[in-house]
């Protein structure tokens, strides 16, 4: 029996006076435009805090600390991939009055409530998308010292 191809991301639930950022993005396998977390994968020798710090600065041009985590989400998609997702939680006071995506593939910033979103134009990437931000408005926030970095020491 073979092993599903396996994907880690992380993705940033960024949260500001009553509204999430979201980036508008084309889905590479449909070629639709679609609404997405700040996310990406983790990276050869990279941390998931550092994962998602770094995606969030690529995708918004904000540079934040995380407040909390939400979990892990699954997705098992149409082409056999899997995906296994861990959701950050960003509530800042403040935000710069400029910032701007540094990846290209990011079209526009979107500040959406749950009921814009949900009534949006652009559907979203994924239902992980909105099961993130369902965790968020139930408080489902975990402590980040929850997430234990081991490192391995050689001899």
């Amino acid at each position: 029996m073979s092993r599903p191809l396996l994907h880690l991301t992380v993705a940033a639930v960024l949260y500001f006076q009553g509204r999430y950022l979201l980036v508008e993005e084309k889905d590479k396998s449909s070629g639709r435009l679609v609404l997405n977390q700040p996310a990406g994968h983790v990276e050869e020798n990279e941390d998931l805090i550092s994962a998602v710090k770094r995606e969030l600065q690529e995708e918004t041009g904000l540079s934040l600390e995380p407040d909390a985590w939400l979990g892990i989400s699954q997705l098992k998609a149409a082409n056999g991939h899997f995906y296994v997702r861990v959701n950050f939680v960003f509530t800042p006071t403040e935000l710069p009055v400029v910032y701007q995506p540094q990846d290209e593939d990011i079209l526009a910033l979107h500040w959406l409530s749950l009921a814009e979103l949900n009534t949006h134009a652009l559907p979203v990437r994924s239902q992980l998308v909105l099961d993130a931000i369902t965790q968020f408005e139930q408080k489902q926030l975990l402590p980040l010292n929850q997430i234990k970095n081991v490192v391995t020491q050689s001899d």
